[in-house]
């Protein structure tokens, strides 16, 4: 992946860094695959204000992804690789050999004219998706299940990938892009690969406008409130507001915020940082 550095023409394109989309083949999506995608600027079904900081921004539509791959043992190729704004990393769009068309989330390196397929006899390759118990130890791979399935749940977002560590009788052992050692079920299926548009993390948006594009506005700053609105308002003068806590008066730095005896606790051996677990 590119980026592109702006020259300092105007105050919105001085720090700017963006992407310089070197991957994405076209920027016409297949129309049998979008849906409408409502605004909700934040509000819930009563139409309060549930969510603070959003609303406007640009209409997007919503692109359909293929995140089971249960299409099994049909060969598909690689028609063209896409921005989805609905995500940080590509789509590609597959066309599969009886016809039809859907969208997978691209990995690093996928090429237009390849080849992927999934299913039990799959060859741990680029695109290809298996089930974890036939990939050898080792392997990079993203949108994991956590459930057979399901669909991929885990290692969704751009650059990231989840290392195969270990295969016992019922479970695999992964390593999360966190640093967390967690047991998936050795039947669920994940994809080869590294997603694609790593280099999302280095992009700078050079200015507040381009977020407000994208339906985020403007952040206040809780010492800046009043004592009803948050507790870390009020106070004399420019007063920092103590500890960093949420509008609820939870600690918002250094406390485990996991539920304790949550379900999934006793698949986690190892908790990012080497952190325990709350329940343990």
């Amino acid at each position: 992946m590119a980026l592109r550095k702006y020259k300092p023409v105007t105050a919105g394109t001085r720090w700017r860094i963006g992407n310089a989309y070197a991957e994405i083949t076209t920027n016409v999506p297949e129309k049998s695959l979008l849906e409408k995608q409502k605004s909700t600027a934040g509000r819930n079904a009563q139409g309060r204000r549930s969510m603070r900081y959003m609303g406007g921004g640009n209409k997007t539509m919503y692109r359909i992804i293929d995140f089971k791959r249960d299409k099994k043992n049909i060969p598909a190729l690689v028609k063209t690789i896409e921005y989805d704004p609905n995500r940080t990393a590509f789509i590609a769009l597959l066309a599969y050999a009886d016809g039809e068309k859907r969208y997978i989330l691209a990995p690093q390196g996928l090429q237009v004219g390849q080849t992927v397929i999934s299913g039990d006899d799959a060859v741990p390759e680029l695109g290809n998706a298996l089930m974890l118990k036939n990939m050898p130890l080792g392997t990079n791979v993203h949108n994991i299940e956590m459930q057979p399935g399901q669909g991929g749940i885990l290692v969704r977002s751009a650059g990231t990938s989840a290392q195969l560590t270990n295969k016992e009788t019922k479970y695999a052992v992964i390593k999360m892009p966190s640093g967390e050692l967690r047991k998936v079920l050795i039947n669920c299926y994940a994809t080869v690969g590294v997603t694609s548009n790593s280099d999302h993390n280095l992009e700078s948006m050079g200015k507040a406008g381009r977020n407000r594009w994208k339906g985020i506005r403007p952040r206040t700053r809780a010492v800046a409130m009043n004592p009803v609105d948050h507790p870390m308002g009020g106070g004399e003068g420019r007063a920092s507001g103590g500890h960093p806590r949420s509008r609820k008066g939870k600690y918002a730095k250094g406390q485990i915020t996991r539920t304790v005896g949550k379900g999934s606790s006793k698949m986690i051996i190892q908790r990012r940082n080497g952190k325990k677990l709350p329940n343990k």
